[in-house]
């Protein structure tokens, strides 16, 4: 990158020739090849003779570089110091310098030579390079809470001119009040290149809500954009100001667990040993901040404290609760009862808390216990008590058993669907369950036994008339009942002598229904002649048809 700044001089006059000069300034980047320019390149008047490079040496006093004749392609160094072997001449006459250093900054003239002028162009050349990244170093390795502290060094090596450095908290400015901030910048150069290194130290006074603050340096510099150091972050020192101490183990806590305590602190850096207060009985743990109670119980309940080794005020406390839960039935496993008895059922718990109780007979919730004052064969089964907490849960059990003697408790027949059939149905209690003996052979059926009550039935075909035992067993006793079957023909028989039966007994009351009619009758007619002074006793042939009808009725 080369730029051009046009400084007006005086005007120099040498013999017949009238010269001007105009001085600019070029800019050329440190260790890369510069190029001066001879008149901004115009420089190849008519006639021209030559062209001659000179510069000014540290002394004052000029010196040769080279001279490029017009008809020549080739220059001519003249220079016998350092200049020897780095100068060239590019060909628009522009003066090329290899390997720039800051050596190389100083006023270079070309002077154009033609048959009919002489023109002098000087140029002063500056030497420009960019800073090495910048980086903080001496870090300090934590700041104290509102205290003044050096926190580190910002270095930017290697410039030319040299770098500016501004410190930076989260991307915002770090500005210099002489109290809380405080920044010191200095500059050296190399003595062998000449180069410039910046460096800046930071003095902050920090604060709790640092502990997670970035700071970095930025160097600014003519040559391109701002160079941003690593970003550091810094560890706060302060003291404790608060304990607490915590409980780890998994809610709720139940007798056997093992339950640790944590106490922490809020100071930096944080404490690492600690006083436990377990009960009234001071324990100090090492080098940890926790401390285990194994296989705890009920007893273990209470409340519980940490503090600092060096200041038992400033403490923590939490309350631990074990919980619990003792549970007793009575009766369990296996109970055998007779019908009609009473069962006594106790349930006694004691827990930590208020304890939920439900009950299940053969798997299916009940709202309540049944009454057990006079057992059924219904209440026989499996209940299940279920007891419980939050995390605790116990389950007890007793299986009911009723056994009784059988009782036959109905005894009945009606025909088959198809008529030809009689299908006797014997429904009995007990319990275990009854066998069935019935007095004639048929065809057994379908027999059931559920809660005690079981139902037999037997399908026969009488030929006469019948009657038929059930007879039911179990060990505990026995029970028989008898009924009348018929057979087909004596039932169709019977049948017919219900419906004889019938009709005469309608045709009875239907006269008697006919007599009484009448006989109201003739008492309205009497009380008619009761108004009018007739005699009370009617005809003779009246009196007569009454006697006849009340004769037939009572046929």
């Amino acid at each position: 990158m080369q730029s051009l700044i046009c400084l007006f001089g005086a005007f120099i006059a040498a013999a017949v020739f009238q010269t001007g000069s105009c001085v600019d300034t070029v800019i050329g980047l440190y260790g890369e090849t510069i190029e001066v320019p001879c008149n901004n390149g115009i420089n190849k008047p008519d006639g021209l003779i030559f062209t001659k490079w000179k510069y000014v040496k540290d002394d004052g006093s000029p010196g040769d570089l080279l001279v490029k004749q017009a008809q020549k392609d080739d220059a001519t160094v003249s220079a016998t110091d350092g200049y020897k072997s780095r100068v060239s001449i590019a060909a628009n006459s522009s003066l090329l310098i290899t390997q720039g250093s800051l050596v190389d900054q100083r006023v270079f003239t070309c002077m154009v030579v033609s048959l009919t002028n002489l023109e002098e162009h000087s140029v002063e050349l500056k030497v420009y390079k960019k800073p090495s990244a910048p980086v903080i170093k001496n870090k300090a390795k934590g700041l104290e809470n509102s205290k003044l502290t050096q926190l580190g060094e910002c270095v930017a090596e290697s410039a030319n001119p040299a770098a500016n450095l501004i410190w930076m908290k989260n991307n915002q400015p770090l500005v210099d009040d002489g109290k809380t901030i405080i920044i010191t910048s200095a500059i050296t150069k190399d003595p062998v290149t000449g180069l410039s290194s910046t460096s800046s130290r930071l003095q902050y006074t920090a604060s709790k809500e640092d502990v997670e603050s970035q700071f970095t340096c930025t160097a600014k510099h003519v040559m391109g954009s701002d160079q941003v150091s690593a970003p550091e972050t810094f560890p706060i020192h302060y003291p404790t100001e608060k304990v607490s101490l915590q409980v780890v183990s998994q809610s709720p806590i139940r007798e056997g667990d093992d339950v640790t305590l944590k106490c922490q602190a809020d100071g930096n850096p944080p404490p690492t040993s600690f006083n436990f207060n377990i009960k009234g009985k001071k324990v100090t743990v090492m080098d940890k901040d926790v401390y285990t109670l194994t296989g705890v119980t009920r007893a273990d309940t209470g409340v519980y404290k940490c503090s600092l080794l060096d200041n038992d005020v400033m403490e923590s406390t939490q309350m631990v609760t074990v919980s619990f839960l003792d549970v007793s039935l009575t009766p369990t496993g296996k109970v055998l009862k007779k019908h009609g008895e009473k069962l006594e059922v106790s349930l006694e718990k004691n827990a930590s808390t208020e304890a939920k109780v439900t009950w299940k007979k053969d798997n299916h919730k009940l709202d309540k216990l049944p009454d057990f004052s006079n057992l059924t064969y219904s209440d026989a089964g499996l209940y299940v008590c279920d007891v419980s907490i939050e995390g605790i849960k116990h389950s007890l059990s007793f299986e009911l058993t009723v056994e009784g003697g059988p009782k036959i408790m109905r005894l009945t027949k009606h025909r088959s669907n198809d008529g030809k059939h009689k299908i006797l149905t014997c429904e009995a209690e007990g319990s275990p369950k009854p066998d069935v003996q019935w007095s004639v052979n048929g065809t057994n059926d379908e027999t059931t036994y559920v809660n005690g009550k079981a139902t037999y039935k037997l399908t026969v075909v009488p030929s006469k008339n019948l009657t038929v035992s059930c007879q039911v067993t179990n060990k505990l006793g026995h029970d028989m009942r008898d009924i009348s079957v018929f057979s087909q023909k004596n039932e169709d028989g019977a049948e017919q002598a219900k419906v004889i039966v019938g009709v005469v007994v309608g045709l009875s009351l239907a006269a008697a229904l006919v007599g009484l009619i009448y006989w109201i009758c003739i008492k309205k007619t009497r009380q008619g002649s009761w108004k009018t002074g007739e005699k009370e006793t009617g005809t003779s042939e009246e009196s007569k048809k009454l006697e006849e009808n009340n004769h037939k009725a009572d046929v």
